[in-house]
């Protein structure tokens, strides 16, 4: 088992493993370290410290997955809502079929809820080889114990070796609960996955250190191997009609129905709300637009082109537009046909979220800003100035 142990034959009381731990977890009793374990993580900082007399050493437990290279294939949980299968599961799929072409192995989607059958055979017209449906009604509304617990229960009967979820509020809770119950690892809001053939680790690319650096993390000692991926970062495939699968349909005991909550009632949203992530068009604003009001002019240009308005994290901190606008690693991903940012100085925070668009238009007064590197087309200049003249020149052609 993983713990922390202190020798106290060897503790001198120096007091340095105290100063030293972030979470305050480490007191001097009788000159000796004493350490709450509820506070403790295992960070390893008193270890370091500690390196003059070893008073301290953590043991942590090291497991694998037993019968590893018998775990074969790619599966997603598909999320749908009200029998409508969300269009994330479509760019899974996708992103499922290429890896498992690289791997030459199937792939394989998870389908729960009511009244959800007739939907197997568009998942498989999208890139599923095998359909696994549970259609009951008390499916209907989503729970996630019931969803998470018949999703482990498939994941060790038929042994997946990779499974992709949306990092949407479903995905992450249903998924972040199968990899409790399986005890393995799960990679948040990747944007970016491939895998590496010689030992068929799954490389997990996603955000780290508050975006500042792109991580690729490897599950190398258990499976399945489990990530979340974000809205509009994978491309979805066409479908093909002529697709052919194999649809499971799936039967379980009232015992995986349990669940400590229940569903009172079921209300649509009467607010206003904007849905940037399908728009094909998007004018985003950053710090540089200076207040609500010259959101206008962005209002304006959007107007023009049928899109939709969004904004860097700066401008909605300032709360010049409502949260439901923000584009970046703490607001929506979006991959919109054209992408036009104005002021916003392209801090990887932000290019997480849109740097997949199809084409990008960047203004901004400094040519040397970031979002430059990732633009198709770069227009150093003033926003009140260039995005007016813009305005005006597509009212004319469009």
């Amino acid at each position: 088992m993983s713990g922390i142990t202190v020798y106290k034959d060897k503790c001198i009381g120096c007091s340095l493993c105290v100063k030293t731990c972030p979470f305050d977890a480490i007191t001097l009793v009788d000159k000796k370290a004493v350490i709450d374990l509820d506070k403790c993580t295992l960070c390893s900082s008193c270890v370091e410290a500690c390196r003059k007399t070893n008073a301290i050493e953590i043991i942590r437990e090291t497991t694998r997955t037993p019968d590893i290279e018998k775990y074969k294939g790619v599966w997603v949980f598909v999320e749908q809502k009200r029998g409508v299968v969300q269009p994330v599961a479509f760019e899974l799929l996708g992103k499922a079929r290429e890896l498992a072409d690289k791997l030459d192995v199937e792939v394989a989607a998870v389908l729960l809820g009511h009244n959800v059958k007739e939907k197997a055979q568009e998942l498989i017209e999208r890139g599923a080889d095998t359909v696994y449906v549970a259609d009951d009604p008390k499916l209907e509304h989503f729970l996630d114990e019931p969803y998470a617990r018949i999703l482990a229960n498939l994941i060790r009967k038929h042994r997946p070796e990779i499974l992709l979820s949306p990092a949407t509020s479903i995905g992450r809770s249903v998924v972040s609960r199968v990899a409790v119950q399986l005890r393995v690892g799960l990679t948040a809001d990747c944007t970016a996955l491939d895998v590496n053939l010689d030992e068929r680790f799954l490389l997990q690319t996603r955000p780290a250190f508050g975006g500042n650096i792109m991580a690729t993390i490897l599950s190398r000692h258990h499976r399945p191997q489990l990530a979340t991926v974000r809205h509009k970062v994978m491309k979805e495939l066409p479908p093909d009609l002529s697709r052919k699968g194999r649809i499971d349909a799936l039967t379980f005991d009232r015992s995986f129905f349990t669940s400590r909550t229940k569903v009172l009632e079921v209300v649509d949203s009467v607010m206003a709300t904007v849905n940037i992530t399908e728009a094909n068009v998007i004018v985003s604003g950053g710090r540089a637009m200076g207040g609500a009001a010259n959101f206008k002019m962005l209002e304006d240009l959007a107007g023009v082109l049928n899109g939709a308005v969004g904004a860097s994290r700066a401008a909605i901190d300032e709360g010049w537009l409502p949260y439901a606008h923000q584009v970046g690693q703490t607001g929506k991903t979006v991959c919109p046909k054209v992408y036009i940012a104005c002021g916003i100085s392209g801090q990887i925070q932000h290019l997480v979220g849109m740097q997949s668009s199809d084409i990008i238009i960047a203004i901004n007064r400094d040519a040397s800003a970031p979002i430059f590197s990732v633009a198709n087309y770069g227009i150093v200049g003033d926003i009140f100035e260039v995005v007016p003249l813009l305005t005006k020149k597509f009212k004319q052609v469009v």
